[in-house]
C-alpha cells in the first residue's frame, strides 16, 4: 500500500495513511540524490563567493571614484547584508512551511540574482546598502528552504553527511571568490572600478545556472502529504524509486510502516510557537546554544582574519586573498571527511567532539599568537586545522535544528535559531574582535579567542548532555508531525 485516503472531505478534515517516509528512507544513494546535492550545493558555493567578494572588494569600494566609501560605509553595507539575511530567513522560513519548499527555491533565488546584479550598478552608499540588504534576504531564505529539502528527500542513513557536505560547499565559493578578487582587482588586468562591478555581476550570471538546476528538484513528498496533495506525493516517490535501489534491510514483501496524518492547509503561528518553545523547549535550547556559539566563533574570526594578518603580520591587502585559500580548504575538507561519522558514530558524540576540539585548538592557537611564536604562514595553518573541525561543528548546528523539530515547523525553526544565533553571536563577534585588534594588543586578542573557545566548549557539553541521537532515524521518529493521528 502506498497511500490510502480515509476521507473525501476538505483537506483539513481528511486523514491519509501513508508509507512514503519509510519508502524514502529505505533507498540507497541514487542519481536522483546526486542531482539534489549538486543543485543545492552550488547555491552555497555562490553564497561563499558572494560573502568573500564583498569582503575582498572593500578596498576597491574605498578607492572607487564614484562611491568613495569610508570604513563606516563598508560597515553599514555589511550590517545591511546581515540584517537582510536575518529578516529573509524569518519571512521566507514562514513561507517555506506554508506554501512549500520548491516555490521558495525560485522566489529566494530570483531575489538573490536580481539584487546581486543590481549591486554591480550601485551609485552611492544608500543604493549599495539596499541591494546588499536584498541579497542577504535572498540568501537567508535559501538557508531555510535548502536545509528543509535536504532532510525530507535524503534517506536517513545519509542525512548527516549530505547536510554537512552541502553546507560546507560554501568554502569552495570562498576560495573562488578569493582568486576572483585577486584577478579582478589587479590594475594590470582590469580597471578596479570595472572589476568590482564585474565581480558582483558574475555572481548573478552564475546563479542563472542554479536556476535551471533547481528544476531537477521536486517538492517534498512529506510536505505534500500533509498539505492535501497525496497524489502528487505518491507520483514523486514512484519516480524516485524507478531510478533507485533499496537497501537489503527493506521489509519483505514491501509491507512498509505507515503513518496516519490529518491534512491541513497551514499551521497557525500560535501552534508553531507552542511547539518550538514549550513542547520542544529542551531541543530549542540545544539549537540556540549550538547556533550562537558557532556564529560567534565563525564570524569573529572569518570577518577579522584579514585585520589580524595586516595588523600583526604586515601582510599587504593585495596578498591576503592567498591566505584565504588554505583557510577555505580546511573548512570544506572537514565536513567532507568527517561528515559520515555523524551518521555512524552518532550526532551527540560528533557534535561534542567537533565543538570541543575547535574550542581547545583556538585557545592553544590564541596562546601561541599572544606569545609571538606564530608567523603569518603558521597562523594560517593553525586556522586551517581549527576550522577543519569547526566547519562540521557549525554545519551540525543547522542539521540539529532542521531534523529535531516537526515537519510543519521545520523551515521556521531553522530561521528562528539561525536569526537569534546570528543576532547574538554573529553581530557581537566581528565588532568585539575589531575593537580588540584595533587596540594593537596581542593579549587582548588572546582574551577574545579564549571567550570564543569557552563558548564552543560549553556548546559541546550541552550537545553531549541534551542532544538527540537522530542518526539513521526517520524524521517522523525523531519528531512526529503535528498532523499525525497514529502510526503502525
Amino acid at each position: 500500500m502506498t497511500t490510502e485516503r480515509l476521507s473525501l472531505q476538505e483537506p483539513k478534515d481528511r486523514i491519509v495513511a501513508t508509507d512514503i517516509p519509510a519508502r524514502l528512507d529505505s533507498l540507497r544513494w541514487s542519481p536522483f540524490h546526486t542531482r539534489v546535492v549538486t543543485a543545492l550545493g552550488i547555491t552555497w558555493i555562490l553564497d561563499g563567493l558572494e560573502v568573500t567578494l564583498a569582503g575582498a572588494l572593500s578596498g576597491a569600494l574605498k578607492d572607487s571614484p564614484i562611491l568613495r566609501f569610508s570604513n563606516l560605509d563598508i560597515g553599514i553595507a555589511g550590517s545591511a547584508y546581515l540584517v537582510g539575511a536575518v529578516l529573509g530567513a524569518l519571512g521566507f522560513g514562514w513561507l517555506t512551511d506554508r506554501i512549500g519548499r520548491k516555490k521558495l527555491f525560485f522566489v529566494t533565488l530570483t531575489l538573490y540574482l536580481a539584487a546581486t546584479a543590481a549591486t554591480s550598478l550601485s551609485w552611492n552608499v544608500a543604493s549599495f546598502a539596499l541591494f546588499r540588504f536584498l541579497t542577504g534576504a535572498g540568501i537567508g531564505g535559501e538557508y531555510t528552504a535548502i536545509n528543509s529539502t535536504i532532510q525530507e528527500l535524503v534517506p536517513a542513513r545519509y542525512r548527516g553527511w549530505t547536510d554537512l557536505t552541502i553546507n560546507g560547499s560554501f568554502w569552495i565559493g570562498a576560495a573562488l571568490g578569493a582568486v576572483g578578487a585577486i584577478v579582478l582587482l589587479d590594475p594590470q588586468v582590469i580597471d578596479p572600478e570595472l572589476g568590482w562591478r564585474l565581480a558582483f555581476l558574475t555572481g548573478a550570471v552564475l546563479g542563472l545556472v542554479v536556476f535551471v538546476m533547481r528544476l531537477w528538484i521536486p517538492e517534498s513528498p512529506r510536505w505534500l502529504m500533509i498539505h492535501g496533495r497525496p497524489d502528487e506525493a505518491v507520483g514523486i516517490v514512484a519516480g524516485i524509486e524507478r531510478i533507485a535501489v533499496r537497501h537489503s534491510d527493506a521489509p519483505p514483501g514491501g509491507v512498509w510502516p505507515t503513518i496516519r496524518l490529518r491534512m491541513r492547509s497551514h499551521t497557525p503561528l500560535r501552534e508553531v510557537a507552542r511547539t518550538l518553545f514549550k513542547t520542544y523547549r529542551q531541543r530549542a535550547l540545544v539549537g540556540l546554544a549550538l547556533m550562537t556559539a558557532q556564529a560567534f566563533f565563525y564570524n569573529a574570526i572569518f570577518f577579522t582574519y584579514a585585520l589580524v594578518l595586516s595588523t600583526f603580520y604586515n601582510i599587504p591587502a593585495e596578498r591576503i586573498g592567498w591566505y584565504l585559500l588554505p583557510f577555505a580548504a580546511g573548512n570544506f575538507l572537514g565536513p567532507l571527511l568527517l561528515g559520515r561519522l555523524f551518521d555512524t558514530v552518532g550526532r551527540r558524540a560528533m557534535i561534542a567532539f567537533t565543538y570541543g576540539i575547535s574550542g581547545v585548538l583556538l585557545a592553544i592557537t590564541g596562546y601561541l599568537f599572544a606569545t609571538g611564536v606564530l608567523t603569518a604562514q603558521t597562523q594560517t595553518i593553525a586556522w586551517m586545522v581549527i576550522f577543519f573541525f569547526a566547519s562540521p561543528a557549525a554545519s551540525s548546528a543547522y542539521l540539529t535544528v532542521s531534523e529535531t523539530f516537526p515537519l510543519e515547523v521545520r523551515a521556521l525553526a531553522i530561521a528562528v535559531f539561525y536569526s537569534v544565533g546570528t543576532a547574538i553571536g554573529g553581530v557581537a563577534g566581528p565588532t568585539l574582535f575589531g575593537a580588540l585588534i584595533d587596540s594593537g594588543s596581542r593579549d587582548s586578542v588572546f582574551a577574545g579567542y579564549c571567550f570564543g573557545s569557552a563558548l564552543m566548549i560549553a556548546a559541546a557539553l550541552i550537545g553531549w548532555r541534551y542532544g538527540i541521537a537522530a542518526e539513521r532515524q526517520s524524521l517522523e521518529s525523531v519528531a512526529s508531525p503535528l498532523a499525525v493521528v497514529e502510526s503502525r
